[in-house]
């Protein structure tokens, strides 16, 4: 299918011509006399056309070749539009020329003489155009997909909650991610820490920079100095290639090195020397490798404890604590398990699509913001999705969480622990739904009131703040 281009002239002489030229050259010319006419077709066919020619004198009249393209410009932004003239001094050619014209093509003044165009500019021109919009569309794509992306970031990384513990660390962040200095982030084991990195990060002017994370306590000595400096080859057996380390696959962005306390003291002096002076030496290396990156670390031990101990240097905690963030943990922020329960059900529902939305009872969720919580977040996320699969209900309730949730105590491992968890958890449940009335619970229960006596003292049930009822 041959490209169009529309070409808009008065003199019906010069349409053929203007014609006769585009088709030896592979093109179909579609021909309008007026502006009027061909500005009605750009609405619904301006994708159709790769180029319009356009007379700037359509006649005494009409419409102003001027005044057309400046409408094609509106309506048609991205459509190049070439300006037939006589003369390329004139000032409506100058005008043109403001208003947007891609190129101008001279003719004589006597249609006698022809116009003398020239093939090869017109072919030379269109195929420009053509490759204009094939990088376009490509450029397009590429946008789209790099918006998509840092929208599957942005939304992996946002930390969930309304209380006010969590919005002072998020505000403290986000003040930090403007400065480019090292930042220390302290928390118990899954309150997010990687998420405040990560915050920091994507709200500072190198967001659009690599963001790498990198657990020390997952590497031994050389294995950690060539996962964060790199190696050259033949640095050691099995190096058969350069190979570029987080610090300078990061460079210009923000590199996050968790569990900074098991990184070994005999490393820290060159992590230091990075800090300090952003150079390192690739592992086999002699030349300094220059970077811009920032570091944001991060520990769950006590750092004070570290250093006393000779396990962390002074002098690089001193470097890494231009700020010192500090994640409450999951117990002293209560009102946050609500929403992010909320947030994780929504997010495993959409993951996997056989599963569907459970609705948690004010008993289960008030359940949930009992408990304290050892795992933090990570282990709230856990048995939530574990929630959302496992309960054949529309609704979550007590029943349905977690042995450690409800009473405090370990999961029960062997078979009689199961099976005593679930009589102690029916149980509970039956008092709670008959009020502490034992003779009602027995009829929940489908027992005697005599062996619902027997697992009531069995498990040493006993009403918190009043007496029993029988």
């Amino acid at each position: 299918m041959r490209e169009k281009i529309l070409v808009v002239d008065d003199q019906a002489e010069v349409r053929d011509y203007l014609g006769t030229v585009l088709d030896r050259a592979g093109f179909e010319a579609v021909k309008e006399a007026d502006g009027e006419r061909a500005l009605k077709r750009l609405p619904r066919e301006k994708d159709a056309f790769s180029l319009v020619i356009l007379d700037l004198d359509l006649g005494p009249g009409k419409q102003d070749g001027l005044a057309v393209l400046k409408e094609m410009r509106k309506l048609a932004p991205d459509l190049p539009v070439v300006i037939l003239s006589g003369k390329g001094t004139s000032a409506s050619v100058r005008a043109a020329w403001k208003a947007g014209a891609a190129d101008f093509l001279e003719k004589d003044t006597q249609i006698e003489d022809r116009l003398e165009l020239s093939l090869e500019k017109t072919q030379e021109l269109v195929k420009a155009v053509r490759e204009n919009k094939r990088l376009r569309a490509e450029l397009a794509e590429l946008r789209e997909r790099a918006d998509r992306y840092e929208s599957i970031v942005l939304d992996k990384y946002r930390l969930i909650g309304k209380s006010d513990a969590l919005r002072s660390v998020l505000e403290r962040a986000r003040k930090l991610a403007a400065i480019p200095r090292p930042v220390l982030i302290r928390g118990e084991r899954g309150t997010g820490k990687e998420l405040v990195a990560a915050t920091i990060h994507y709200a500072g002017p190198s967001a659009k920079k690599p963001f790498l994370a990198v657990n020390c306590a997952a590497f031994a000595g050389t294995l950690l100095e060539s996962e964060l400096f790199g190696h050259e080859k033949g640095a050691f057996t099995g190096a058969d290639s350069r190979k570029l380390g987080r610090f300078e696959r990061a460079n210009g962005g923000t590199l996050f090195l968790d569990e900074i306390g098991n990184m070994p003291t005999e490393f820290q002096e060159k992590v230091l020397r990075v800090v300090e002076y952003q150079e390192f030496e690739r592992l086999g290396g002699g030349d300094p490798v220059k970077v811009d990156t920032r570091i944001v670390a991060a520990t769950n031990a006590p750092i004070e404890d570290l250093v006393s101990q000779g396990k962390m240097r002074a002098d690089l905690v001193d470097r890494l604590s231009f700020d010192v963030l500090v994640i409450p943990p999951l117990r002293e922020r209560r009102e946050d398990v609500p929403v992010l329960v909320e947030h994780f059900m929504q997010a495993v529902v959409a993951e996997v699509p056989h599963l569907s939305r459970k609705t948690f009872s004010p008993a289960a969720l008030k359940a949930l913001e009992a408990y304290s919580w050892p795992g933090n977040v990570r282990q709230l996320k856990s048995v939530t999705e574990r929630l959302v699969y496992s309960v054949p209900e529309d609704t979550v309730d007590v029943a349905h969480l977690p042995l450690e949730v409800t009473t405090g105590e370990k999961p029960a491992v062997t078979f009689e622990e199961q099976v005593s968890a679930l009589e102690k958890r029916l149980v509970d449940q039956a008092l709670r739904d008959a009020r502490w009335n034992q003779k009602r619970a027995a009829q929940l229960l489908g027992l005697t009131y005599d062996q619902f006596r027997h697992y009531y003292k069995k498990y040493g049930f006993r009403r918190e703040g009043g007496e029993e009822e029988t």
